[in-house]
């Protein structure tokens, strides 16, 4: 089975750090970056699969990175992740493009399958 490349954004080292060791076990390969600019370049670098973005970021935020990377790579499927369920961020994130959001605290398995989901939306769109 082929692994998923998946760009993990979010600027808590913790966070970022718990979720790599939990997504590497299920044959993801992860890479990261803790802020939005960095996210962007690694985007124009990389082919990924899945983005997995944090909204509320320092600097450039979660919107304005999906605005970015969505003008980079339009296919490219971003899931919105937020411990804030400001509804304005959120419709907003969709209006840009994402695939689709969860609220932290998410667990693994609905993390993983909401990847996994986004990346058929992709393989569907290019049939």
């Amino acid at each position: 089975m082929k692994k998923i490349r998946l760009l993990l954004v979010d600027d808590e080292n913790d966070f970022l750090n718990a979720y790599v060791r939990r997504l590497v076990r299920r044959n993801v390969e992860v890479s990261v970056a803790c802020r939005g600019r960095d996210a962007v370049e690694a985007v124009k670098a990389t082919d990924f699969d899945v983005v997995v973005l944090d909204v509320m970021m320092p600097g450039m935020n979660g919107i304005e990175t999906l605005r970015q990377i969505k003008a980079v790579s339009p296919a490219l499927p971003v899931i919105i992740l937020t411990g804030h369920a400001k509804s304005e961020a959120l419709v907003e994130g969709m209006e840009c493009g994402a695939f689709d959001f969860l609220l932290k605290p998410v667990g693994t398995e609905d993390l993983y399958y909401k990847m996994l989901d986004a990346i058929r939306s992709r393989t569907l769109d290019l049939v």
